[in-house]
């Protein structure tokens, strides 16, 4: 008994039989484990946001917590410490934006200027080893290297540029420089790896053409090279906008201390302190709901100037 159901594609009716899926069946098996993952551990979860609108207590559960409707979220915009943790997310969130984006396209650029494939390949794979460490130990290497004594003091004293060490953890206005910094050292090399794909995928005979025009390297960069890769850039863009507040959890916690505390805290530090920390789920869970709404609209937007300026888009 054959499955008649027709699908169309560009214009063309196809029929979809048992055999044909009998021959797909691995490929559908496989799918629906990623569609029943997802709907686990992606959606199932979701469920929890009910407790940002009750007094939830554990031992009522979800279902016997009191609703309180919105006055979680009326609680967070009311206290002050939560207004300077959105700041302090979306300030570092936008600076390693730029930051690491425009330093991954950077770096894919020069690196495939680099004639010689020997050491091509070895800057690449000596680039992107970072992004393997895990934050522990990147942010054990910015405090010896950042310490009273460490390399950097050591370097702004011996050329004069400081009369003595400075220590970089004691004054806010570095901390996010800091972290943005480790950013870019950390994931330059693995983000640019996209880029150099799409580098490899234009056409040589635009590079041979420009040639013949004239143009030198930087010429090529301009007018073959950044229009090729622009599509890659525009959708990494939109992905990107919509983690803006993801600013981070690791490092800000581990680097973070009563010092710099006005500018280290994010929302995932709050969520730690409130959400566990002192027992308020609650609490907790309406601020991840905040960061959740805010990077969808931010995401919605950025898809709608892209439409307008007909450039590539997610949706």
């Amino acid at each position: 008994m054959a499955l008649t159901k027709k699908k169309q594609t560009n214009g063309t009716a196809t029929k979809i039989t048992w055999k044909e899926i009998k021959r797909q069946k691995v490929l559908l098996i496989w799918s629906a484990i990623i569609v029943v993952y997802g709907l686990i551990f992606c959606y199932f979860p979701l469920v929890g946001w009910l407790m940002a609108f009750q007094n939830y207590k554990p031992k009522d559960g979800l279902l016997h917590s009191t609703f309180i409707g919105l006055d979680k979220f009326k609680q967070l915009f009311s206290d002050v410490a939560f207004l300077k943790v959105i700041r302090n997310t979306l300030a570092m969130g936008v600076i390693n934006l730029i930051a690491t984006f425009i330093a991954a396209i950077v770096f894919a650029i020069l690196l495939n200027e680099i004639r010689s494939k020997f050491g091509k390949k070895s800057v690449q794979t000596i680039s992107y080893l970072p992004h393997f460490l895990s934050w522990i130990i990147v942010t054990g290497i910015l405090h010896d290297a950042l310490s009273s004594s460490g390399i950097v003091n050591e370097l702004l004293l011996k050329f004069h540029i400081l009369d003595q060490p400075l220590n970089f953890f004691a004054h806010p206005q570095y901390f996010w420089g800091i972290v943005a910094f480790a950013n870019v050292w950390k994931e330059t090399g693995w983000n640019a790896i996209i880029y150099l794909s799409a580098i490899t995928a234009i056409d040589p005979s635009l590079y041979e053409a420009a040639s013949i025009d004239g143009a030198g390297r930087w010429a090529k960069i301009k007018y073959v090279t950044l229009p090729g890769i622009k599509p890659t850039i525009m959708i990494l863009l939109l992905m990107n906008v919509g983690n803006v507040l993801n600013a981070g959890f690791e490092i800000q916690y581990l680097l973070g201390n009563g010092l710099v505390q006005s500018v280290s805290q994010t929302i995932d530090i709050y969520v730690l302190k409130w959400g566990i920390s002192q027992g308020d789920y609650a609490l907790g869970t309406a601020a991840g709901i905040f960061k959740s709404l805010v990077s969808i609209i931010l995401i919605v937007i950025a898809n709608q100037i892209a439409k307008h300026n007909g450039d590539e888009r997610l949706f």
